[in-house]
């Protein structure tokens, strides 16, 4: 199935580029050109993945990220952000808000395309493992769908991945390395990207409630999800 990319660009150039690149390389796409227009074009039918520009007129992309994070219909829609500026604080912020990724311009559309493709790839496993527990903490990957006594969480596609690589490996450290690897696809990892996994583990943290205190930190390692008592 022909994958559909919502462009969140004001910039005619810009968007028409990026549109033009997705569609040689087979994607369906839709437009908007303002964050109030791109959440009603979500609303209405949510698309397989968002290309978010961070400098959107009346309401940024930021804004824009927060909501469609906020509505259970988006929540795990996948969301590359596009940002002008260089300055890291800009970058995290875009990863707190729950941004999967991100691209600075001056771009590449070629780089783009295969961000594009990556994230795809990530958030539609074809061999889904069977669903994983322990304690209060339920996550069925064929269903999309995790739980925390019962009660089911928004989390978006790269913390359920995190949170799935924790039920996975149970007990055991994971290293930043190891998660960037996994979750993101990096192979190496650098300061900023060492940074994008603290951000995701902490909003993980967040959504898990109490059940958040299980992910430790293993100082100059990485990470552990405790053993349920």
């Amino acid at each position: 199935m022909t994958s559909e990319v919502l462009v969140v660009e004001d910039e005619p150039d810009i968007r028409n580029l990026i549109v033009l690149n997705l569609a040689r390389d087979g994607f369906r796409c839709r437009t908007a050109v303002t964050g109030a227009e791109a959440l009603r074009a979500v609303r209405v039918r949510p698309p397989d993945l968002v290309i978010l520009d961070l400098m959107l007129p009346e309401m940024d992309g930021l804004e824009v990220c927060r909501r469609l994070r906020q509505e259970p219909a988006s929540a795990s829609v996948p969301i590359i952000m596009l940002t002008a500026k260089t300055d890291e604080v800009d970058r995290v912020l875009g990863l707190e808000m729950g941004a999967d990724d991100y691209v600075a311009k001056p771009f590449s559309p070629k780089e783009l395309v295969a961000r594009v493709r990556a994230v795809l790839r990530r958030t539609r496993r074809l061999d889904l493992p069977r669903p994983l527990a322990s304690g209060p903490l339920r996550l069925d990957p064929t269903r999309h769908l995790a739980t925390v006594a019962g009660q089911p969480m928004a989390l978006t596609p790269k913390e359920f991945d995190l949170l799935q690589a924790f039920l996975e490996s149970s007990g055991r450290v994971l290293s930043r390395e190891h998660l960037l690897n996994r979750v993101w696809g990096y192979a190496h990892a650098d300061e900023i990207e060492s940074r994008t996994v603290d951000v995701h583990v902490r909003r993980l943290r967040a959504k898990l409630g109490g059940e958040g205190r299980r992910i430790t930190t293993v100082k100059s390692i990485g990470y552990r999800l405790e053993e349920s008592e």
